[in-house]
């Protein structure tokens, strides 16, 4: 496991890992070398979390890392992109596209600098340089990417808001929902893909995660909600003709929305969404302690999204609660949606996503991949960006009603 000793990650996955062993029921998580040779493989193959990561770079990262130690860490992948981000900076003047494309080097290994959550102040650099690289890399954008501070209880909801080049009248919007450990960062790379679609879009950190405002809890999908307020209040954008989109942890901010917001929402996409199984401990114990679907520390990084979850009986006290099921919420009038899942998922239970569909007061339609993981994922088949651009782009091209790719 990649943390201190003492740190707050590793002493969650030592407190989770023990109730579990006490239960008969433990998964053991990747030893730091079973990790390196994990994460270099994936790299290698396109696969989250290392998508768009140089499987070169990611060795050089690892091979000044010694100790599991979560600043260590931080310091290898930092060390990397210290490179590109120097070089990134030297060439905006004479070559904005080439330093553009350096600043996204950065940015990809920062941003696994801090992976999967800041759990110490290395980490935490990592993760301020990481929004520092993308914000270099997005002031060289076109169109461009403004940052959005909306007030919020006191304190402030920051996204990304992209719209299409030169519009002819107001346009859709999707808010799209970082999941437990991608950031808001990571969907506002991917969404350019829709702009020429003359779709636009808002990134956002989930509750608990980047910056958002507040943890996750039983009532945080009210963030969203003001986001939604905010695009009304834009005359750039078309109030009757916003979707939003959710992947994985997002995913479940995205179904909840589709009920408490269908009137406000056109339509839904909600990939690998936790509805009920999920949050059971049982699921807890048997599948989400030292999941190897996922690298590393998935338990910890559930734990953090929380406030107050330090072990394991913290989550069986608070998981319950978040089902959708416990909430009443599933059966209500719900948006159209779009579920998308994997019939292998070892993260979200595939039952999670048959139980929305079979919900609620009008047809969902549904990509379900009997080969794939967590999110759909197929290694070299049905890999995140082909599943986006295949899949999620044309139903939400064809839920907000625009006419095709100018």
């Amino acid at each position: 496991m990649v943390g201190r000793m003492s740190g707050l990650l590793l002493r969650s996955v030592v407190a989770l890992l023990a109730t579990s062993v006490a239960c008969g029921q433990a998964q053991k998580e990747r030893t730091l070398e079973e990790i390196k040779s994990e994460a270099i493989k994936r790299a290698e193959n396109g696969m989250y979390p290392l998508i768009g990561l140089d499987p070169a770079d990611v060795r050089e990262a690892f091979a000044s890392i010694k100790t599991s130690d979560n600043d260590e860490w931080a310091a290898a992948f930092s060390a990397v992109a210290d490179r590109y981000m120097s070089q990134a900076k030297a060439a905006v003047a004479s070559d904005p596209l080439k330093a553009s494309a350096l600043y996204v080097k950065a940015w990809r290994l920062y941003s696994f600098g801090r992976w999967p959550t800041p759990a110490s102040p290395g980490k935490q650099r990592a993760y301020g340089k990481a929004i520092e690289a993308f914000l270099a890399h997005s002031r060289l954008l076109d169109p461009p990417l403004e940052v959005l501070r909306i007030p919020f209880e006191g304190s402030e909801i920051v996204g990304y808001l992209r719209l299409p080049k030169n519009p002819k009248g107001p346009v859709p919007v999707v808010v799209a929902i970082s999941g437990l450990d991608s950031r808001k960062e990571d969907l506002s790379e991917n969404f350019g893909a829709i702009l020429p679609y003359g779709i636009g879009f808002v990134g956002l950190d989930s509750p608990g995660t980047g910056q958002a405002p507040i943890k996750a809890s039983e009532t945080a999908e009210r963030m969203f909600s003001r986001v939604i307020d905010y695009l009304e209040t834009r005359p750039e954008v078309d109030k009757t003709r916003i979707g939003m989109d959710g992947q994985s942890f997002g995913a479940y901010w995205a179904t909840k929305l589709a009920i408490l917001e269908h009137a406000r929402l056109k339509g839904v996409v909600a990939q690998s969404p936790p509805a009920d199984a999920t949050f059971q401990k049982d699921f807890v114990l048997n599948k989400t302690l030292g999941n190897r679907e996922y690298l590393f520390g998935l338990g910890p990084a559930l734990m953090s999204i929380f406030e107050g979850a330090h072990t394991v009986d913290d989550l069986a006290t608070i998981f319950p609660k978040m089902s959708l099921v416990s909430q009443n919420l599933l059966g209500k009038p719900t948006a159209p949606m779009l579920l998308i899942a994997g019939a292998l998922d070892t993260q979200v239970p595939i039952s999670d996503a048959y139980l929305i569909l079979t919900s609620g007061d009008v047809p969902k339609e549904a990509w379900i991949n009997p080969q794939g993981g967590h999110l759909g994922r197929q290694v070299k088949v049905w890999p995140d960006p082909v599943i986006f651009r295949q899949v999620i782009i044309p139903w939400l091209v064809r839920t907000l009603g625009v006419e095709g790719k100018s």
